[in-house]
């Protein structure tokens, strides 16, 4: 049972770069929660979760746009620093914790996902069969089958070392989306007959509807410049899915940094 009061958030990136971040968190996720898992399946799904992160950040230059992100934030922050009335105790600890996670990132090469790809022929086997259905089977690929057979304390050493640069990068998007989602507070409308339109108040870099867990209604978000809908549809499984005709209380948030 549900706890009352429980709320799931739906998200719309508005940018291609905070898009390609959401994604990055929901694979590091994965992977922190497969660590968990000693057995072959969980080593299996473990190392899926941490090719799949290589293979996003290999494809574009995420170091140096959480760079400037992280760095863009921080200057913000330091001019918040001579208002009156600011929470220094709470603004000095995010502004260490913002540079310990810039050092971190500095520290790395800029194509290091893409290198170790390249460079390990047994990782490149694994990923070239992993979108195969099945593909990675001990007949496919022997010398993974051999790997997983070994004791855990093997493939637990290979998983950190190959994890390690990934970690700075874990930390500086976790930062980043939680400082993102805190920019500004929930705000209460109603969805008419599951309809809600609204213009977006400015700037925006992520949307986010929050909605009763109970309600049984899932959004369909779509946002322009000048226009944001939030349509709510009947959340069954079975059948064409459709709009509900109910009024819809929910909270919304236009966040941006």
């Amino acid at each position: 049972m549900s706890p009352a009061g429980a709320v799931i958030a739906f998200e719309q990136p508005l940018t291609e770069r905070i898009r390609t971040f959401l994604r990055l968190e929901f694979l590091l996720a994965q992977h922190r929660h497969h660590r968990k898992d000693s057995s072959e399946f969980g080593i299996r799904a473990t190392l899926n979760a941490l090719l799949d992160t290589l293979v996003v950040l290999s494809r574009s230059d995420p170091k140096n746009e959480i760079l400037k992100e992280l760095s863009d934030q921080h200057a913000q922050l330091m001019r918040l620093a001579t208002r009156p009335g600011v929470d220094r105790q709470r603004l000095d600890s995010v502004l260490q914790e913002i540079s310990h996670t810039l050092t971190g990132l500095q520290q790395l090469s800029t194509q290091f996902a893409g290198s170790l790809l390249r460079e390990s022929d047994f990782l490149s086997g694994i990923l070239n069969r992993s979108g195969i259905p099945g593909g990675t089977c001990g007949f496919d690929l022997p010398h993974f089958h051999y790997w997983l057979s070994q004791p855990y304390e093997r493939a637990r050493r290979d998983l950190d070392a190959w994890h390690a640069d990934i970690k700075p990068f874990e930390d500086a998007i976790n930062l980043y989306l939680r400082l993102l989602r805190a920019s500004v507070e929930p705000q209460a409308a109603t969805a008419h007959t599951g309809m809600y339109v609204i213009a977006p108040p400015g700037p925006c870099q992520l949307i986010r509807v929050l909605v009763p867990l109970d309600a049984g209604v899932y959004p369909e978000i779509s946002a322009g410049k000048h226009r944001c809908t939030v349509r709510f549809m009947s959340a069954r499984t079975g059948g064409r899915a459709q709009q509900t005709l109910d009024d819809i209380a929910f909270q919304l948030q236009f966040c941006a940094l």
